[in-house]
């Protein structure tokens, strides 16, 4: 798909400069929890009114990293001489669609009753419903066998953190 290609094609280019003997660390970026901004900051809004809820069916595997394990991740890369290669820039739990409805609804005492169809996300986000809508179950083996620890390796203390402050 698009997102496959282009992260293919990027790595691709970035792999260049390992011929020039300079270290190359891909972080691969999930979904990054924070109420500043990003998906997490779209959702809010509806989920704050009881009228979120999952997206067409909730099956989808969502593959997602807290903003501070982030940030300890590219700090990690660039201290790290053994760190190498592609890091899966998530955390290690990712949950289904329908799962992480439901904790961030239970982190905002709000219900979450109102599901959305593949089709309306179609008509609202255009191209950018396939990233809302891409199953993505991707895990850090990389990072963690480099020795990167998480924070926040839980989806619900994620969330209560993100949140916490807003």
């Amino acid at each position: 798909d698009f997102l496959g290609e282009l992260c293919r094609d990027w790595e691709r280019e970035a792999r260049e400069a390992e011929s020039l003997g300079v270290r190359v660390v891909m972080i691969r970026t999930g979904i990054v929890l924070d109420a500043r901004g990003g998906a997490l900051q779209r959702m809010l809004p509806a989920f704050r009114m009881g009228v979120g809820g999952k997206l067409a069916g909730g099956r989808h595997w969502m593959s997602w990293i807290h903003i501070e394990d982030l940030a300890a991740m590219f700090r990690f890369a660039a201290e790290n001489p053994a760190a190498r290669g592609p890091f899966n820039g998530v955390a290690p739990n990712p949950v289904t669609n329908a799962d992480f409805t439901r904790i961030l609804a239970g982190a905002l005492r709000r219900p979450a009753i109102f599901p959305m169809p593949a089709f309306a996300l179609k008509v609202m986000f255009g191209e950018m419903s396939q990233i809302l809508l891409a199953s993505q179950r991707a895990v850090p083996k990389a990072a963690e066998g480099a020795g990167f620890q998480f924070r926040f390796s839980q989806l619900q203390p994620a969330l209560a953190d993100v949140l916490r402050s807003f």
